[in-house]
């Protein structure tokens, strides 16, 4: 069987990443992992049971009980599935997205869903978005982007995001968010956000979506020659 081809995307919260990688997935017939759902799911788990993500015997206590799965739809679009249930859009709200922060700072989290991301990568050629994937999660990886913006140019489009979701959303509280998790992924002890040493930088602050695209393609093109 012919190997697969990783492409890792990593990068703060807000800069875009599941977004374009949905978009590139798509044009090139990838999978599109978004690893930011898996951790997500488990914080909502965690939420559910009324456990705080810091509570590192709660969370040790109660892993064993939590499974958890990707399925796809027939449009590609990515769910996730806790323990037996689609918990796909439960899990966007901004008060999952920070716990979900705190949760993928513990090493018995990245130890259980380690394995799922990878098995994901040797069945599928995928793109794979996350914090950590170039650098820990899938180090080999053919193609690695570290994808940014500015803390106020993400803050707007997650806000628009949010409210496009019928969501309240503030956007002087969303930037605050954001610069908490910004701090939060790169001071973690385990795994921090960090730009992989062969990763290319993508600023996309002054880029729509089809340009952020478009760039990526090009330097995914010159990678593996498609």
């Amino acid at each position: 069987m012919a190997k697969k081809i990783a492409i890792a995307i990593d990068g703060p919260a807000g800069a875009g990443k599941s977004t374009i990688a949905r978009r590139l997935a798509a044009e090139l017939g990838y999978c599109y992992v978004d690893t930011g759902a898996i951790y997500r799911t488990v914080a909502y788990f965690l939420d559910l049971l009324g456990i705080s993500p810091k509570d590192a015997d709660g969370v040790a206590r109660y892993l064993d009980e939590l499974t958890v799965s990707i399925t796809y739809d027939e449009e590609g679009k990515q769910h996730m599935i806790m323990n037996g249930m689609d918990v796909t859009e439960d899990i966007r709200t901004q008060e999952i997205s920070q716990k979900a922060s705190l949760v993928s700072a513990n090493p018995l989290v990245r130890e259980m869903l380690l394995d799922l991301q990878r098995d994901m990568a040797k069945e599928y050629n995928v793109i794979m978005d996350g914090r950590d994937i170039g650098t820990v999660v899938l180090p080999r990886a053919k193609v690695k982007i570290f994808l940014t913006a500015s803390p106020e140019v993400r803050a707007k489009r997650r806000t628009a995001e949010l409210e496009a979701k019928g969501q309240t959303a503030n956007y002087e509280k969303v930037l605050k968010e954001i610069q908490q998790r910004d701090y939060q992924d790169s001071h973690r002890a385990i795994a921090p956000l960090k730009q992989a040493k062969d990763a290319v930088k993508v600023d996309t602050s002054e880029l729509d979506i089809d340009g952020v695209v478009a760039t990526i393609r090009k330097i995914v093109e010159g990678k593996i020659g498609q």
